[in-house]
């Protein structure tokens, strides 16, 4: 099958989704997308010229190459599950989220068995860049496999690297977000120390921003405690969290010790645990819980919009 005669299906468009699939439509790809909770983004589709599938076995026998924007490892496999049902051989599941590699490889292999293909492409972005099809995507699949997928991948991504086999994409994005997590837990935790003896955020990000330490995660992390923006950095607690997790789960399968990344898991956890478990509950919020743990406040500096 070219290219060119590839039918798409999108499960999941929600924040970074409904970005992706726009992308995929008006590069003149046929789409088909399943209802949702929030029906705006869903019409949105439609209107542009997508499809709207009855069910995921509809959607399934409708498409080539089906992705997948979902939380997490245990959503992908019930979704797997139902799409296969009506998926061809010869289809391929790509799944966007960030997910468990041991389960990746798994639903590789039961999916084999019926001669569909999987591949994971995790996401690198937020959702103003997945708009603009300015994404980046670490694809783990065999070489027909991603060659197959790239041009599709490239309506939504700017930055594409095949990092290895099936697995391997969710393999380093759970290390990408181990850093850029690990990030966070510093930030929350310095500007916490920082309250408690007397310094604010505004002089604390006088002296980082610009310097060494600044970079771009900082400046979409300290949008919301330094401009009150809620909108700068939309990645939930829960989320983050559960990429914790699976970095931890991961690195116990490869016989590693990870004290850092269970010190950043911790705090996550706690802030999780004490009410940050909302879909607004964003990972520059962090902040406020761990300044909650030591008795000081961690405010934004304006009004919160």
């Amino acid at each position: 099958m070219s290219t060119s005669q590839e039918s798409i299906g999108f499960v999941g468009v929600g924040l970074m989704g409904h970005g992706m699939a726009k992308n995929i439509v008006e590069n003149g790809y046929a789409l088909s997308v399943i209802g949702h909770r929030n029906r705006e983004p869903v019409e949105d589709l439609v209107k542009r010229g997508a499809t709207e599938a009855a069910s995921l076995k509809d959607l399934g026998a409708k498409s080539s190459i089906v992705f997948i924007c979902a939380p997490g490892s245990p959503q992908v496999e019930a979704i797997v599950r139902e799409l296969k049902t009506g998926l061809k051989p010869g289809s391929i599941i790509v799944d966007c989220s960030t997910s468990d590699p041991t389960s990746t490889a798994k639903l590789s292999e039961q999916l084999a068995e019926a001669d569909i293909a999987m591949a994971d492409a995790p996401l690198g972005g937020t959702p103003v860049q997945a708009e603009e099809g300015k994404l980046s995507a670490m694809i783990g699949a065999d070489d027909a496999v991603f060659e197959r997928i790239r041009p599709v991948v490239e309506a939504w991504a700017a930055n594409i690297v095949h990092i290895g086999g099936v697995g391997d994409g969710h393999r380093m994005k759970l290390l990408n977000n181990f850093l850029s997590l690990g990030y966070g837990a510093i930030y929350s935790e310095a500007l916490a120390l920082a309250s408690k003896v007397g310094l604010s955020p505004t002089k604390f990000d006088s002296v980082i921003r610009g310097s060494r330490m600044d970079c771009g995660f900082y400046q979409t992390f300290m949008g919301y405690i330094i401009d009150g923006n809620r909108e700068a950095h939309k990645f939930t607690l829960s989320n983050a969290f559960k990429d914790l997790r699976y970095l931890e789960s991961m690195a116990d399968a490869a016989g590693m010790v990870n004290p850092v990344g269970n010190a950043v898991k911790n705090l996550f956890a706690a802030a999780h645990a004490a009410g940050g478990d909302g879909p607004e509950d964003y990972v520059p919020m962090l902040p406020e819980y761990v300044g909650r743990l030591s008795g000081t406040e961690v405010k934004p500096v304006k009004p919160v919009k």
